[in-house]
């Protein structure tokens, strides 16, 4: 079954802007929440829950295509440091946040074989196949 109701979208996301997660989800709302009047909160399920549709510019797109320009600048910027860090403070908040995955995440990041927050999104955006991610 399709998820999103009518004509394909075309997008960009402006890599270069991307420094941290703060500024990921916000190039994130300017690209796919410009309309709405509320954004896009700083949270990988959310954003699965945006991709699926009904909200921003997918709310009537049968299927998108986004180019991510400069790729390689938000993969350095969501790179070991930035998870690493992320996955820390996750652990610094037991009473929010479950310690046993977010340890398990680090310690493999540690080993060299953990998902960054950069592959993490890109996790996000293959889980919908009706979107094209296409990173230049």
């Amino acid at each position: 079954m399709n998820r999103l109701p009518s004509a394909p979208v075309d997008l960009r996301i402006e890599g270069a802007r991307v420094r941290d997660i703060p500024s990921l989800y916000s190039e994130l709302n300017r690209v796919l929440m410009p309309d709405e009047e509320w954004s896009l909160g700083e949270s990988l399920d959310a954003l699965d829950d945006l991709l699926y549709g009904g909200f921003g510019v997918l709310a009537h797109a049968s299927s998108a295509r986004v180019v991510w320009a400069d790729s390689a600048v938000s993969r350095d910027a969501l790179g070991i440091p930035l998870t690493r860090a992320y996955l820390t403070a996750k652990l610094d908040r037991p009473d929010i946040y479950a310690a046993g995955p977010a340890r398990a995440a680090l310690d493999d990041l540690e080993r060299g074989n953990g998902t960054t927050y950069f592959e993490s999104v890109l996790q996000v955006f293959a889980g919908h196949p009706e979107i094209e991610l296409v990173l230049a």
